[in-house]
């Protein structure tokens, strides 16, 4: 599953999207492109008090077997609280490698074509010990993840940003694969 993606232009994407409303209770993040890994800082888009606001939190929290939990199933729940968007402008999905006695797996980059980034399903929890991390939804794949991966992770367009961080809008309306063509992708 999901357990690296890449952030590039989505930040400013994401701050226009949501401007005038976007509030940055602690600063606004200083995040220098790159691909992020689990139990890294990124930014996080969450429903505050004054409207959307954007902050630095943990990719993962501590498993019950000690594991992070980087993601999680979406199916059958609901997720009345503690919805974030995810700022990403690609992710990366991994298959046995194409060459034979090759031992690294062949590393693929999903993307959205001709938006800058885009929002990845998400939910954020206190975690003893860790404070706020966030863990990205899933579902079953879609059309353009199937042949890489049996899940896929919760990409949302930009028409339901705002209504992930509602939550009296149902999960169900809005996490579900994506329809075939959506995503490009291509070797990284």
């Amino acid at each position: 599953m999901c357990n690296l993606y890449r952030l590039e232009k989505a930040p400013d994407t994401l701050r226009r999207a949501f401007e005038p409303m976007l509030v940055f209770p602690e600063g606004v993040p200083n995040v220098q492109p790159r691909d992020v890994r689990i139990t890294e800082l990124a930014p996080i888009v969450r429903a505050g008090p004054a409207g959307p606001e954007m902050v630095q939190r943990r990719w993962s929290w501590p498993g019950a077997n000690g594991k992070p939990v980087y993601n999680f199933r979406s199916e059958g729940r609901e997720f009345g609280g503690g919805r974030c968007l995810i700022v990403a402008d690609g992710f990366y999905e991994y298959t046995a490698p194409a060459e034979p006695g090759r031992k690294r797996k062949d590393r693929w980059l999903f993307t959205l074509p001709g938006e800058d980034g885009f929002a990845i399903a998400g939910i954020v929890r206190d975690q003893s010990g860790i404070g706020e991390a966030f863990t990205m939804l899933t579902t079953a794949p879609g059309p353009d993840v199937a042949p890489y991966h049996k899940r896929q992770i919760a990409v949302l367009t930009w028409a339901e940003w705002a209504a992930w961080l509602d939550p009296s809008v149902p999960a169900g309306d809005l996490l579900r694969p994506l329809p075939g063509g959506t995503l490009a992708v291509e070797p990284a």
